[in-house]
């Protein structure tokens, strides 16, 4: 009987460090908390309460915070941070730039490319030398908190405009040089905001050469072309589908659809959606759309 006993209370003890280890009871604090009792995030901490975002952070999640440092608040000018901490929409911007759905060890870090953040844009994942995030370099990896990890870097993160995110993702570099051959890369680095219906390299490859040459080398052309690919305003995936015709910067509309692959715009396959950019949003297709 008293071996029966003893055997019970172990188990019990047993499953109650599963529970807690499992969903931090008593062991792990939320994020926003852990962020205050480090004691190094003062600014970042200051930044949530300023745009709203305590409770969202102290929340179930799990999210991967990205979190700078005081001494990386430091490096942007007074007057800028200033009126970031003042500017709500914009801060939230940022902030939620800086946070990942899901609960990421460093390690799954590494083997990422690129992570999606909450904000919907991208983040460059640079494990050559030590990790890098959007440049920004990883100083410490694998805080436990109750609701996902948080992994400090030396930089404030910004949210890329539509060129910077195109030339960071790695897969439109044909794309990026015909706007650089026809001058629109100030244009779509402007405010905009601008909705960008992006062709692949694999899309161009699918251009006969002569014919792609000739393009690049006429830029007249090529600014009717690309602009084709561009509509005014911030159009999600939500918003495209729900419509027949888009008009396009070019002037001319370019027609939805659908078939058995799915969404469509004129020729060309929608193969990745709501790739949110600090001045637009980028949707993926898989061919070059001509007026």
């Amino acid at each position: 009987m008293k071996i029966k006993k003893i055997l019970i209370l172990s188990f019990s003890i047993f499953v109650f460090f599963v529970l807690s280890t499992s969903f931090g009871f008593a062991q792990y604090k939320s994020i926003v908390e852990t962020a205050i009792e480090a004691g190094s995030f003062n600014t970042l901490v200051k930044a949530v309460q300023e745009a709203g975002l305590v409770e969202a952070l102290s929340g179930p999640g799990p999210f991967t915070v990205f979190a700078p440092t005081d001494e990386a608040f430091a490096e942007i000018p007074a007057d800028t941070l200033n009126a970031l901490l003042q500017d709500k929409e914009k801060l939230t911007s940022v902030l939620t730039y800086h946070v990942v759905p899901g609960n990421l060890f460093a390690a799954q870090v590494m083997r990422r490319n690129s992570l999606i953040t909450l904000h919907g844009g991208a983040l460059s994942v640079d494990a050559t030398d030590g990790v890098k995030i959007d440049g920004a370099k990883v100083i410490q990896t694998d805080i436990l908190t109750s609701n996902g990890k948080i992994h400090v870097i030396d930089k404030v993160l910004m949210p890329k405009n539509i060129v910077e995110t195109a030339i960071g993702a790695g897969i439109f570099n044909t794309l990026v040089a015909a706007v650089q051959e026809a001058g629109l890369v100030d244009v779509l680095s402007g405010p905009g905001p601008f909705t960008v219906f992006a062709p692949t390299d694999a899309a161009f490859a699918k251009v006969p050469a002569s014919v792609l040459n000739d393009l690049l080398a006429d830029k007249e052309q090529l600014t009717q072309v690309l602009t084709y690919h561009v509509v005014p305003g911030k159009l999600m995936a939500g918003d495209v589908v729900a419509m027949d015709k888009i008009k396009t910067v070019q002037g001319s509309e370019i027609t939805v659809n659908y078939d058995c692959s799915g969404v469509m715009v004129d020729n060309a396959l929608v193969i990745n959606t709501d790739i949110v950019t600090s001045n637009g949003v980028i949707h993926v297709i898989d061919a070059v759309i001509l007026p």
